[in-house]
């Protein structure tokens, strides 16, 4: 039995069967006209020549000329001929076509065996670092895309993935009962339908979405969600924790652990007589009674390896010493200022978090944005300067850029940054790849959704246990310290486990701690 042949090939037949005749009859009719009109005969072969040249319109050779009216008509006709065929035959006929041979080539159904397989549901930077998690560790995963470009994109780093349309053929996941967990991505609308199709299939396993609107949370779990995750307000979160001093672990500006004792963060200048210099070397120790616990450079934390340890330019050196000891450090690098406002420059869904926050825990915020809002105390672009002195950016103890574009983000962090170089930066990353631009650019810490995710999702489906995140998500409030048999940790494997014995050091605002207390079931913090 032959195969059937679609409308879409018996087109492309057609139009591969009508070109070269359309060409001969052209090249026929040419031929009699210079005969019989212009009087100079022309060979059957040169006259096909003139056709293919003027259809294709790559020039006329040396038939450059014609006197008689009906040649002239037959001239323009091609001309009109060839141009339909490359601007509109060609476009509508053959390059749909190929598309479709090539949409053919990736898959419509998910594999028959997804015993142990994580299905995705839509790709976005929010799953991002947690897909690099799959592939470093060999999990297998595979994604459902209803974006052919971005479907063939993935295709091409290695992804196993499924293209697809939501909705119009739910066979297509027929196999997702046997899937060891789903992930839905899509918009909230989108995710509610999957979730709907997905346990219609007999999908029996965890379901984690993440959605923008915490509003959706319950809903979601009605219709057969079996975690609700907001990376986007977590994200938020994690921005306003680091700005305020209030919200962020006590490693942070001047604060004091004892009568005797304190804890100083200082931004080293590239000036400074401490940068580029080895501790052995500075003899801080010894000149001043203070330790160096460890420094902030690119957003991560390392703490020191011993005499050896270099204290790098533009690092955030944490010191632990007596407060008048401190000072005397403080004037050799530069300290990090923690009074005044808190500037935040970008308004949307993770700006408003970061304001809540900010504003639940005492702060003072000046709002930045392009469009005049409820909320938004400046009007105006985060680029300009003007915009940066009517905020008083200057003045601030922390500027976070909450922009919702990473070249953006990238132009206004330099820019910043040379505006106010004193103040702490805090940036918002759409992409986590970009996070290592916008370190490059001046910032003092930068996050991504993608990073928030990344861990939200690792603890539920690579058996990874980031609780702070955990604890942030749900309360508010950030675990910055556990003390264990007279230990105190400040640093967390991801197998890290809190054990019945442990004091946890917890810090937020009044309801987020009243909240953590509730959820965590703790006896006293």
């Amino acid at each position: 039995m032959l195969p059937k042949i679609t409308r879409s090939t018996r087109r492309v037949i057609a139009l591969l069967l009508l070109t070269p005749a359309i060409v001969l009859l052209l090249g026929l009719l040419y031929m009699l006209g210079m005969t019989y009109l212009e009087g100079q005969p022309r060979t059957y072969l040169r006259s096909v020549m003139w056709a293919s040249e003027t259809l294709t319109t790559t020039g006329y050779g040396s038939d450059n000329q014609w006197t008689h009216p009906a040649m002239a008509l037959l001239i323009i006709t091609t001309q009109f001929l060839g141009q339909a065929l490359s601007i509109l035959i060609l476009p509508v006929l053959l390059l749909p076509y190929f598309e479709k041979q090539f949409e053919a080539r990736l898959p419509h159904m998910l594999p028959k065996n997804m015993e142990g397989v994580v299905m995705f549901y839509r790709f976005s930077p929010a799953i991002e670092s947690v897909l690099d998690e799959f592939i470093n560790t060999n999990s297998p995963f595979v994604i459902f895309e209803e974006d052919m470009v971005l479907a063939r994109s993935l295709r091409d780093k290695g992804c196993n993935v499924v293209f697809g349309k939501l909705g119009n053929d739910p066979t297509a996941f027929a196999s997702v009962r046997d899937a060891r967990a789903v992930v839905c991505n899509g918009d909230d609308h989108s995710n509610a339908t999957c979730t709907l199709i997905v346990r219609e299939m007999g999908f029996k396993g965890s379901l984690f979405s993440l959605t923008d609107n915490p509003v959706y949370r319950t809903p979601m779990l009605q219709i057969g969600a079996t975690e609700v995750f907001t990376p986007s307000h977590v994200l938020g979160a994690a921005l306003a924790s680091r700005g305020s001093i209030r919200i962020s672990p006590p490693a942070e500006g001047m604060h004091l652990l004892g009568a005797k004792v304190g804890m100083a963060e200082f931004r080293v200048r590239a000036g400074s007589p401490l940068a580029g210099q080895r501790l052995c070397d500075l003899e801080l120790r010894d000149k001043y009674s203070v330790s160096i616990i460890g420094q902030w450079l690119g957003g991560v934390f390392t703490t020191s390896k011993g005499r050896d340890t270099t204290v790098e330019a533009g690092a955030i050196l944490v010191v632990v010493g007596a407060p008048e000891n401190l000072e005397k450090v403080e004037r050799m690098a530069m300290p990090i200022r923690r009074e005044g406002p808190i500037v935040v420059a970008g308004f949307g869904m993770v700006g408003c978090k970061v304001v809540e926050m900010l504003q639940d825990a005492g702060e003072t915020c000046i709002v930045i944005d392009q469009e005049a809002a409820e909320g938004v105390n400046v009007v105006g672009n985060v680029l300009e300067q003007d915009t940066l002195k009517r905020a008083k950016a200057r003045d601030a103890s922390a500027i976070i850029l909450a922009l919702s574009d990473d070249s953006e983000s990238v132009f206004a962090t330099a820019v910043v940054r040379d505006y106010a170089p004193e103040v702490p930066l805090i940036v918002r990353v759409l992409r986590t790849p970009n996070t290592e631009r916008i370190y490059r650019a001046g910032a003092d810490f930068a996050v991504s959704v993608g990073q928030v995710a990344g861990q939200i999702l690792a603890y539920h489906l690579l058996g990874e246990h980031p609780w702070k995140v955990d604890a942030l998500e749900r309360t508010g409030a950030k675990v910055v310290a556990v003390e264990r048999r007279g230990q105190v940790l400040v640093t967390f494997p991801h197998d890290f486990v809190v054990k019945p014995d442990d004091s946890l050091f917890v810090c937020g605002s009044h309801h987020s701690l009243e909240r953590f207390r509730n959820v965590f079931q703790v006896i006293q913090f």
